[in-house]
């Protein structure tokens, strides 16, 4: 991406607002390529007073931003099921 289109906000990823699970925060951040979305989320924890984060990234696509956004939601919440603070490490 050129660097005008970053000065000006062209291209630049939108985000929804975050969800709240299990004391995690889950921000789904869908990353457009080529006409399709790839499933991507923040997963964000404050744990003893220091915010943990890591950002999640899938091969899956999909046609519509909303329908990427929901599933970042659902492969977090399952990433989440599985490794709970193991994430961070």
């Amino acid at each position: 991406m050129s660097i005008l289109k970053r000065l000006f906000g062209g291209g630049a990823p939108t985000t929804a607002p975050f969800e709240d699970y299990k004391e995690y925060r889950i921000t789904p951040t869908p990353i457009h390529e080529g006409g399709q979305f790839r499933i991507s989320a923040k997963i964000e924890r404050d744990i003893d007073g220091v915010t943990k984060s890591h950002t999640l990234i899938r091969a899956d696509t999909l046609s519509g931003r909303e329908a990427a956004e929901e599933a970042s939601i659902e492969k977090a919440q399952q990433v989440i099921d599985s490794l709970g603070d193991g994430i961070f490490k």
